[in-house]
């Protein structure tokens, strides 16, 4: 037997990756499952998208290698979306890199500026990819704290009174993911303001502006920025495009480049017709954004029917695709409520200490199910 790197021993598989194969032999065995942890939109893209891909596949090139940095009109849609939306203002040539997914960026992102023993600022709650992809490039994770008291926003007062002199980076996500929470302009700027006098790049992984969100906001908005901060985002949740995997990270072109060598040297250019597709995507108009967010205020409403048959509490002015609930005093441990739930009323449901230790007492339903089976998930109830 070949032993394997070291690095495996500091991470474990992903959560999902492991309670998805129990789920799954649930459902082989009859189980009636019905699944409200994953955020995997089941909603199609556009028509114009699909089409786009369709008419792509007979055009010249379109089956052969692409450009590392993506095609010139990827970058001009891409560019045009951060004006149009954001009010941002990015060069195409050089501040804008499509990837195959935002989750490949966290990877090349941590590959291009950490060396071992660099450590890095990573919330709690918050996405589990942070910290596994520090531990397997040989960084630091240090956690710091959210809390709903504080609107799931750090205390950057205690975080500067901390040694500071290691940390390389910090990971932000805004809307927050798992609790939805917002970022105003003067918490962003506050940000800017902490990464600046630290000399800490920051990285803002932002999929989730717009889903019921109606202030969609960017931390290359905030004035200087673009000096300390990258930004990462994805079509996977905006345009129902999640098994496409497309994704882009924003920032300075020395940063943009410091990217490229670790992403020129893992794969060989997004695939033409995805490309075109994202482009289309990219061009939808307001009707797309208006109809998906009345298909998810609709779920979201029944969402929180769930959540008070269950005594939980929520935010209700929370945005993204999830309800981010507070189990009641008393209840069980996250985990042991949702395998409960699982086992006793066949609805498998995210507990959120798989975000972290701060997610106790907290669980996490997806709004990607559709209104039919979260009517049923009621009734169980």
């Amino acid at each position: 037997m070949i032993r394997t790197a070291d690095r495996l021993n500091t991470v474990e598989e992903y959560y999902f990756s492991k309670k998805l194969r129990e789920v799954r032999g649930l459902i082989a065995e009859g189980k009636p499952i019905i699944n409200m942890g994953i955020g995997s939109p089941d909603l199609a893209p556009s028509e114009e998208v699909v089409s786009a891909i369709k008419d792509s596949m007979n055009e010249d090139g379109a089956h052969q290698y692409q450009s590392y940095q993506g095609l010139p009109d990827l970058r001009d849609a891409i560019a045009d979306f951060y004006k149009a939306k954001f009010g941002v203002v990015v060069d195409p040539n050089s501040q804008i890199l499509p990837l195959m997914g935002s989750k490949e960026g966290i990877m090349h992102i941590s590959m291009a500026f950490l060396n071992v023993g660099d450590g890095v600022l990573i919330p709690n709650p918050g996405y589990p990819t942070y910290t596994s992809v520090t531990k397997l490039v040989g960084a630091t994770p240090i956690l710091y704290d959210l809390h709903e008291e504080s609107g799931w926003f750090p205390d950057l007062e205690a975080l500067q009174q901390q040694d500071l002199s290691k940390v390389k980076l910090m990971w932000i996500s805004y809307p927050h993911m798992p609790t939805g929470a917002m970022a105003d302009q003067r918490q962003l700027s506050s940000l800017v303001e902490f990464a600046t006098k630290n000399n800490i790049l920051l990285v803002n992984d932002n999929p989730y502006s717009f889903v019921l969100s109606n202030g969609p906001l960017s931390i290359l908005g905030i004035p200087g920025a673009k000096e300390v901060a990258l930004e990462l985002n994805s079509l996977s949740k905006t345009f129902n495009m999640a098994g496409w995997r497309v994704g882009m990270v924003l920032g300075n072109a020395a940063h943009i480049d410091a990217i490229l060598k670790v992403k020129s040297n893992m794969d060989s250019g997004m695939f033409y017709g995805i490309q075109k597709g994202a482009i289309a995507a990219l061009k939808s108009g307001e009707e797309w954004f208006s109809s998906l967010d009345q298909v998810y205020q609709s779920r979201r409403e029944l969402m929180f029917a769930i959540a008070d048959k269950l005594n939980c509490t929520y935010d209700k002015n929370a945005v993204g695709m999830f309800v981010w609930a507070k189990l009641p005093k008393n209840s069980l441990s996250a985990e042991d409520f949702i395998d409960k739930v699982l086992h006793e009323k066949n609805i498998f449901i995210a507990p959120g200490t798989i975000f972290g230790s701060n997610g106790e007492g907290y669980i996490r339903f997806s709004l990607c199910v559709k209104e039919g089976k979260i009517r049923e998930a009621l009734n169980r109830f």
